[in-house]
């Protein structure tokens, strides 16, 4: 009984460590094609305009070659985007540092501008987590408790100033709003934001289902006090949104086949195999894409957020 029993934990143990090859060869194989996607985007993006922004949120990782973030940088993937944006690297429920992907961000803090934007629920840990953030270098957008989903316009802006701002580099600060559910009209929302004096605001493409036109942008691109500024558009690579204009009625997951797994935490986003030929002409590489709409409207970039899809389509 001893014997079968030992013999039938080996094998349990040896499918186990099967299993996790698996899906450790599936994620790094997945990292790679992201690394492309991204690369892709950013090739077509500044073939039409060459100063072309573009900002990938989360997944810092994916700037090493073979996501060896002791090795060498994929200098494709670096010369491919102008900043890396993380979410929660400070404040994650409480005040207290991701101390793994804070030394990933320092060695890329000396190649391209760091973006952090901490959900900060505690009021007390505002102050300190300017303060970190200042001390590496990265430019920080505070969430505060009403703020969780990006629908608020802060009061503050962290490092006012008049100056033009022509590249990330620039930015002493930035807005991110791309949930405005408490403005009920286009023209509301261009002059809300036109009265600020962010450097950089990302927002969406779109407006109530419309997009935005290049009059539209056109209102933006100065602050308030005159100077120059940036204006980046959200676009999500690596989950399908069931409220975009791609989205055909009858999709669902798994039909078609590179809807893969349900988004926790957003019951309208699905996670896709994002290196499906279908899903790429979505994004980018033609005259109806994603990225086109973005480069016509007038945009100075792109936001690139799930770029850590490539992880969580094998991976809890």
């Amino acid at each position: 009984m001893k014997i079968i029993i030992l013999t039938i934990s080996l094998i349990s143990l040896l499918l186990v460590d099967e299993f996790s090859s698996q899906k450790e060869s599936k994620t790094a194989k997945a990292a790679e094609k992201m690394q492309e996607f991204v690369i892709g985007i950013s090739k077509y993006a500044r073939s039409i305009d060459s100063n072309f922004v573009i900002i990938p949120q989360n997944g810092p990782e994916l700037a090493f070659d073979k996501l060896n973030t002791n090795g060498n940088f994929r200098s494709d993937y670096l010369n491919a985007v102008d900043g890396i944006a993380v979410e929660d690297l400070f404040f994650d429920d409480k005040l207290k540092t991701d101390k793994y992907r804070l030394q990933i961000l320092r060695k890329l803090q000396t190649k391209r501008q760091v973006m952090v934007s901490d959900f900060i629920t505690d009021s007390t840990a505002v102050e300190p987590v300017k303060l970190l953030c200042s001390k590496e270098g990265f430019l920080l957008y505070p969430r505060l408790s009403n703020n969780e989903h990006y629908r608020e316009i802060p009061e503050v802006v962290p490092h006012e100033n008049a100056n033009d701002i022509i590249k990330l580099s620039d930015a002493k600060n930035y807005l991110y709003l791309i949930n405005p559910v408490n403005i009920r009209t286009k023209r509301a929302y261009l002059k809300a934001i036109s009265e600020t004096n962010f450097d950089m605001v990302t927002i969406d493409l779109f407006f109530n289902g419309e997009p935005l036109t290049p009059a539209d942008l056109e209102k933006l691109k100065k602050k308030a006090n005159g100077g120059k500024r940036l204006i980046i558009s959200y676009v999500n690579i690596g989950a399908a949104e069931n409220w975009r204009y791609y989205w055909k009625k009858n999709w669902t997951l798994n039909d078609p086949s590179w809807i893969k797994k349900k988004y926790v935490g957003y019951e309208d986003e699905f996670y896709v195999q994002f290196w499906h030929d279908d899903w790429k002409k979505i994004i980018y590489g033609n005259q109806d894409s994603y990225v086109k709409k973005i480069v016509d409207a007038g945009f100075d970039g792109a936001f690139l957020d799930n770029v850590e899809a490539y992880y969580f389509l094998y991976n809890k």
